[in-house]
């Protein structure tokens, strides 16, 4: 073997890693570019409106004159205020109430409608109805089912049931909440259905065939195989619940204003009152970056405690 054959022999595993290498950045660049439009989508509606409301926290503004800078004057009137406490503590109890009431209706719906009969078929068109209307019209909608004077409840109370006086669910500061609960539950509970219905549906059927062999009860096989193989789909759709309860605003907003009173402020109605109905974007600022930093304090805690970006698959060894 001459020179020239030992110099080709090693200099080929180099020439192999140099192609390696110049692919592997063609394909970064490729992903990069992929990536601009979603980059520019991200920077445009999330980053630069924060940024933008940081801005516009520290100035006083009420969108006619030139804003005036008042330095940290705006928070301390929002932290020092007890309305934003109370907002704070109604989205965390709008919160607990959506889960506590969607993910076992939701679960439990998902389970049987993940039977492949005709009915099911037939039932899910119905139960998938109100992802179809719009959060203000399922508002209009139940503000007159509830309306005590004229609504459809009060017929049914009135004429079907003989009840002399119908409760003002909307009007009633404590019970308001739990009517917000059950129509926002009412609305995106068929969501929420239909990832159980497909978690449920990509269960191995082994599993339960293998339970009925061994005499295991239906009770026994929903705790001890359909729950643990539904792991994470239970995990995405209460992140999901979660997270979304604190962007609640326009059903809310057309169904009771906040009230009565502000038995219904939550922090997404408070933060558009005080911006876009007493002219006050300072403050109005203030209460959004305290939304966006409890936000992201929640969907940390939630990624922590749950193992949300960790979460492996339930089928191995099957």
């Amino acid at each position: 073997m001459n020179w020239n054959d030992i110099v080709h022999v090693i200099g080929f595993p180099l020439k192999i890693r140099m192609v390696e290498t110049l692919l592997f950045r063609r394909l970064n660049l490729k992903l990069f570019l992929l990536l601009i439009p979603a980059l520019l989508f991200f920077f445009v509606f999330v980053i630069f409106p924060v940024f933008k409301a940081l801005h516009t926290s520290f100035f006083e503004d009420d969108g006619i004159n030139p804003p005036s800078w008042v330095g940290l004057s705006n928070w301390e009137t929002v932290l020092r205020s007890r309305d934003i406490y109370h907002s704070l503590w109604l989205t965390v109890e709008v919160m607990i109430l959506c889960w506590v009431v969607q993910t076992p209706l939701s679960l439990l719906l998902g389970l049987f409608l993940s039977k492949e009969r005709r009915s099911t078929n037939i039932l899910s068109v119905f139960y998938f109805t109100p992802l179809l209307f719009s959060a203000a019209v399922v508002g209009i909608a139940w503000g007159y089912i509830l309306n005590p004077n004229f609504g459809l409840l009060a017929a049914i109370l009135t004429k079907v049931f003989g009840v002399s006086t119908v409760p003002d669910l909307l009007g009633n500061p404590r019970v308001v909440i739990f009517t917000l609960v059950a129509v926002i539950s009412w609305q995106f509970i068929p969501f929420h259905t239909l990832l159980y219905q497909s978690g449920a549906r990509s269960i191995p059927a082994a599993l339960y065939e293998a339970a009925e062999l061994d005499g295991v009860n239906a009770w026994t096989r929903l705790w001890h195989i359909t729950i643990p193989q539904m792991k994470n789909t239970i995990i995405t759709s209460s992140v999901l619940i979660l997270t979304g309860s604190l962007t609640y605003f326009d059903l809310i907003f057309v169904l009771t204003n906040g009230g009565p009173g502000d038995a219904s402020n939550v922090i997404a109605l408070e933060m558009y009152k005080t911006a876009f109905q007493q002219y006050q974007f300072g403050l109005g600022s203030v209460v959004a970056i305290i939304m966006t930093i409890f936000g992201l304090l929640l969907s940390l805690v939630l990624v922590k405690v749950t193992g949300f970006s960790r979460m492996e698959s339930q089928m191995e060894g099957v």
